[in-house]
């Protein structure tokens, strides 16, 4: 049986401190593979990526 269950998009935002060394780009994908793996999530992307000054 089959049954229709409701999916339910969520956001997050997540702000990473850095070592100069690290690859943004990289950390998120991990991101991504944690929260599939953990939670057996359907998907799990990156929408954007938002560098910010120091300040």
């Amino acid at each position: 049986m089959i049954r229709n269950v409701p999916r339910t998009d969520v956001y997050l935002k997540v702000e990473l401190d850095l070592d100069p060394k690290e690859k943004p780009e990289r950390v998120a994908a991990e991101i991504c593979r944690t929260i599939r793996r953990i939670y057996g999530v359907r998907k799990a992307e990156v929408s954007s990526m938002v560098e910010r000054d120091e300040s």
